[in-house]
Parts: C-alpha cells; sequence; structure tokens
C-alpha cells in the first residue's frame, strides 16, 4: 500500500484480490479509473470461481464488464469525501455543486454518476467523491425511499414468486420491481445500482 499526496489530502492505492471487488469501489484498471456499479460471484460448473463486475469509466461514462478471478491483483482507490450541496441539473447534461467552505461551485457531468442523478433534490448535502482534487462522483445514502408512480403489467409466462415488472418512481428513474408492488407503494431502492430493496414497512 502507499500513499499519494493531493490537495485534498491523501489517497490510498490498496492492492485487493478481484473477488474483493464491491459495488461502490473504484479501481484502477486498464489505465483509468473505474467505479463497480454491479458485482456478482459467479461459480461455472468448469473452471474457477469469479467477481462479474459492471465497471463505469470515470472519465467519459462508457461501461465495461469483466471478470475478475480470487488470484488476480486490483488497485483499490480510497478517495477523498467533501461536503458540498446540490445546486440544480443544467441543460447541458452538467450538475452544479457548491463547496460549503468555500462556497465555490464544481460541476461534474452526469454520465459519472448515471442513474444516481435521479436522487439528487435540489438543496440537497451531499459528499463529494475527490481524487486528485476531481470530483468523480456523489456520495449517497446506500439505499433511500422511493413512492412508485407508475407500474406495468407482469410479463405473460412468468411464475407469481419470481416475476418483476418494469415500474416509474416518482423521481423519474424506472427500475424493476415484483409483481406485487403498485404505484402509490413505497419501496427502498439501492442508489448504488438503482435496484429494488424491499418494501417500507407501514
Amino acid at each position: 500500500m502507499y500513499k499519494i499526496v493531493i490537495n485534498y489530502g491523501v489517497v490510498i492505492k490498496m492492492k485487493i484480490n478481484g473477488n474483493a471487488i464491491r459495488s461502490g469501489n473504484i479501481i484502477f484498471h486498464q489505465g483509468a479509473s473505474w467505479r463497480a456499479v454491479k458485482c456478482q460471484a459467479v461459480k461455472p460448473g468448469k473452471g474457477g470461481a469469479f467477481n462479474q463486475v459492471e465497471l463505469r469509466n470515470l472519465e467519459n461514462g462508457s461501461k465495461l464488464n469483466e471478470r475478475f478471478r480470487a488470484n488476480e491483483v486490483i488497485e483499490k482507490l480510497s478517495i477523498i469525501s467533501k461536503s458540498y450541496q446540490f445546486l440544480f441539473h443544467g441543460s447541458d447534461n452538467k450538475l452544479t455543486f457548491m463547496d460549503l467552505e468555500n462556497y465555490e461551485q464544481i460541476e461534474i457531468s452526469e454520465n459519472l454518476i448515471g442513474d444516481q442523478k435521479f436522487f439528487l433534490q435540489d438543496g440537497m448535502q451531499v459528499n463529494l467523491e475527490l481524487v486528485e482534487g476531481k470530483a468523480v462522483g456523489v456520495s449517497l445514502p446506500e439505499q433511500v425511499i422511493e413512492e412508485v408512480l407508475e407500474t406495468e403489467a407482469v410479463v405473460k409466462g412468468q411464475t407469481a414468486s419470481s416475476s418483476y415488472k418494469p415500474a416509474t418512481l416518482k423521481n423519474g428513474l424506472r427500475i424493476m420491481v415484483p409483481h406485487h408492488i403498485e404505484a402509490g407503494v413505497k419501496i427502498i431502492v439501492s442508489t448504488i445500482d438503482c435496484t429494488y430493496v424491499g418494501k417500507q414497512k407501514s
């Protein structure tokens, strides 16, 4: 493990095994920095197990699906988190935030955070993730409560126990929800991979 001193503190690059990558981690891979959006442990009938990881490039927002095995060594970046206030969505797909210490404004592209943009609200206080002084993402609560605005019918042929259907949330995000979830119901949603977690308990 080694350290690189930057303007906002210290960034630590830590060596981890490929099967230790988790959703939300930022890693250095193929000469670029990526955020792990989704991770799935796969144990095929033949060959060794691997970690199937969906990555989002922190420079341009492009996506990449990679298999990482347990014996692969990966560089995980520990990044600096700093408080900002979200101001507004710009017309050019830019998100504007204000530093709560010096009131300076900073813009990041919506592509860098993907569907997490749907959870941002004007005036919301969030933590921006910074690498070498550059904003690379937004740190939100891992789970939030959202209301279902409308849902579609269950796909014909699916069993009741495994069927999921498309739903639109009040914030505009579209996700898949179980067949029993109807409009007006409040649900728990993961902000990391924007998936259904469960129904809010009354």
